[in-house]
């Protein structure tokens, strides 16, 4: 069966997003690995990464290695958690230059939060995205028709909410996520 050159791309954009995730100078990448040539790879590996094709002999080993466990974890995924990463991808490529700045200065924020702050707030957007969709869009125009300084004290209202009152103002259909009338 011939795959298509949109899904090869698909296929390799999402390896490069499980390897931009992983750390691509972690333990493993410092360890001094010889390269590892195309013509040594499976032909398994060789299609997942068959986007790399032409300059994967010039690659640092430790990028290769990076790459090599992407394409290792894609395998292992299911047919679901493979579309999940090439809607992902997708996405990324359809941001500005400047959108996927800040999703990486947003990142990065993030990482330097503690986890248990880093727990809350994955939990605050679990609760968010099982909002209904009317629900999201009214928070999101909401949102965008405040100014920097109503966001601002926005958030401010919700960060002094106890995590029993944030429940209570996402269970209330006419303003999720505010406090007060």
């Amino acid at each position: 069966m011939r795959t298509s050159f949109p899904r090869l791309w698909l296929a390799a954009c999402a390896a490069l997003v499980m390897a931009g995730a992983m750390p691509a100078f972690g333990d493993d990448a410092r360890v001094d690995r010889p390269a590892v040539r195309w013509q040594q790879l499976s032909p398994e590996q060789q299609r997942v990464l068959a986007e790399f094709h032409d300059r994967w002999d010039q690659l640092p080993p430790g990028r290769q290695q990076v790459l090599l466990r992407g394409a290792e974890r894609w395998e292992s995924m299911t047919p679901e958690q493979r579309e999940r990463i090439r809607d992902r991808a997708e996405h990324w490529h359809r941001l500005s230059p400047e959108e996927q700045q800040r999703a990486r200065e947003r990142y990065e924020r993030f990482k330097d939060l503690s986890p248990e702050e880093q727990a809350r707030l994955r939990e605050e957007f679990r609760r968010y995205r099982d909002l209904p969709p009317e629900e999201r869009e009214a928070m999101r125009r909401r949102w965008e028709e405040m100014d920097p300084e109503q966001r601002e004290r926005a958030r401010e209202r919700w960060h002094d909410l106890s995590p029993g009152e944030r429940r209570d103002a996402h269970g209330r259909p006419d303003r999720p996520g505010q406090r007060g009338p």
